[in-house]
């Protein structure tokens, strides 16, 4: 029915109307039934609702009530035959009627959230960064839709950048072309320690070393796993760029920071104390000390925000999670229970429970680029893949949808293979139909695309002419069937072209 609108309003399609007196209802909406008051008033001019009945019919829409909403097609049928109505045109009216109930609102309501869904699309079309830090902003706190929207970001273009003491407000702001994470977000620092920070930059600028941050903040706020979440963080990046560095010093620092503060609050900063105020800070060197691997910062990372920030242990394997994702935790609403599906993620808060029998099941979220769900493994499947439950180890799952009609779907885990040693199966022999007379070369297109994917799979080809005759043709060159191959041949040869693959 949007599709339909859409279509009337730009005059692509008729504007047409099951009976004539639908017209003066429905014009303003191009005959499509568009706000619940225009559903009060068929009932009334079609099949002599009053309208105390009427309303009835828009209160058993607006719950989903589907019992009422069966008597209530009795009671239409009966109205509108009895007033001279086609019963199949009647049907089918009660039928959209019937449709539109699943999502259906009145007019008010319909305006006030058509403008506010035009003014956020706006901001977000012309202000993306500003829009998109605000909406971050709203969800602090809710991991899972915070990982939705970093993906977001990511696919617009936006770097998120780490939380840092020298740019970062309580909150996500824009910092140029990025946004940049809030210091709230850090777990453990609390609005105390974020408020001594944020005084601190304002009363003295930017910090210079952890001795500085350490000496100018208030420590009686800030103690000392705060700092080393600071430091996990990448929020004192901009200090020192080795964090192994910065967690080793943490405590040299913190004692210079006392010692400093003791001195302040007693007055006994020393007779030069306003000289050496006015001197550059001393250089103290850190600690030389190896720096951490890449998978044990953002290991740091997911532990006191979260998530990752500066990178995420999948983005090594995109290419491979092309291939062998079929739906990713942003796209398994919708899907019947049952229904197999192939994600690409790790694994975090695993938790391993017994049933009633004493056997043991485990649950547990599954994140990939797009967001988080909940994932669990039965006992069916546990003992033979309890060695692949590992936290934030990059795996291939193939799952089975499990509906939930109180929240988000679910998955139950069938299988597990690590990422790295998971491979993409292709067939032997792979089948194209092409549809001759096609506008454009199809063959040239298809020898570019053979000669730009070549590989272990055989080719056939079916050409055909409609309604004329169909020849089938083996290819010499061999190629790789990967999914952009499948998305290009498409293009050329059509939707569905790919008419088997074997072997």
């Amino acid at each position: 029915m949007v599709d339909d609108f859409i279509e009337r309003k730009h005059g692509r399609r008729q504007i047409s109307y099951e009976v004539p007196e639908l017209k003066e209802i429905l014009e303003e909406t191009y005959g499509v039934i568009v706000y619940q008051e225009q559903v009060m008033q068929i009932a009334n001019r079609l099949a002599g609702y009053s309208l105390g009945e009427a309303d009835l019919l828009r209160r058993a829409m607006g719950k989903k009530d589907q019992a009422e909403m069966a008597k209530q097609s009795e009671r239409f049928m009966h109205g509108a035959l009895e007033r001279g109505h086609p019963r199949r045109k009647i049907e089918k009216l009660f039928a959209l009627i019937d449709e539109f109930a699943g999502y259906g609102f009145n007019k008010s309501h319909s305006a006030a959230y058509a403008y506010l869904a035009y003014l956020t699309a706006y901001l977000k079309a012309n202000y993306p960064i500003d829009f998109m830090a605000a909406l971050l902003t709203s969800e602090t706190g809710n991991t899972a839709k915070i990982v939705k929207y970093i993906g977001e970001c990511r696919d617009m273009g936006i770097r998120v950048l780490p939380p840092d003491v020298n740019s970062s407000q309580w909150s996500f702001t824009p910092d140029g072309e990025a946004i940049r994470f809030g210091l709230g977000a850090i777990k453990s620092l609390g609005q105390s320690g974020v408020d001594s920070i944020l005084a601190a930059r304002r009363e003295g600028g930017r910090f210079g070393s952890l001795y500085d941050f350490c000496e100018r903040i208030d420590l009686s706020a800030v103690n000392r796993r705060m700092i080393e979440s600071l430091i996990k963080a990448g929020a004192l990046d901009s200090l020192a760029p080795v964090r192994a560095q910065l967690f080793a010093a943490v405590e040299g620092a913190m004692e210079s920071g006392q010692k400093v503060w003791r001195d302040r609050q007693t007055g006994q900063g020393g007779l030069f104390a306003e000289l050496a105020a006015e001197e550059p800070p001393e250089e103290r060197p850190l600690p030389q000390t190896a720096e951490w691997s890449p998978r044990e910062r953002l290991t740091g990372e997911k532990e006191v925000l979260g998530f990752y920030v500066t990178g995420h242990p999948l983005e090594e394997y995109t290419a491979k999670i092309k291939e062998l994702a079929t739906h990713f935790t942003d796209t398994l609403e919708g899907l019947e229970r049952g229904v197999e599906v192939q994600l690409c993620g790790i694994l975090s808060g695993i938790q391993r429970r017994r049933n009633k029998e004493g056997k043991v099941w485990a649950a547990m979220q599954l994140e990939d680029l797009h967001g988080t769900i909940d994932a669990v493994l039965f006992t069916t499947n546990y003992e033979r893949l309890m060695d692949q439950l590992a936290e934030d180890r990059a795996l291939f799952v193939k799952a089975t949808a499990l509906p939930d009609e109180s929240g988000p779907p679910k998955v139950s885990i069938q299988d597990l293979t690590p990422l790295a040693v998971a491979g993409v199966q292709y067939p032997n022999l792979i089948s194209i139909r092409v549809p001759l007379g096609r506008q454009g070369d199809a063959a040239g297109a298809l020898a570019e695309i053979f000669a730009k994917k070549p590989g272990e799979t055989s080719v056939r080809l079916r050409l055909e002419r409609a309604r004329d005759f169909s020849l089938i043709l083996d290819v010499a060159q061999k190629v790789k069937p990967d999914r952009e191959f499948r998305q290009e041949v498409e293009r050329i040869c059509g939707p569905e072209s790919i008419e088997k693959l074997a072997g």
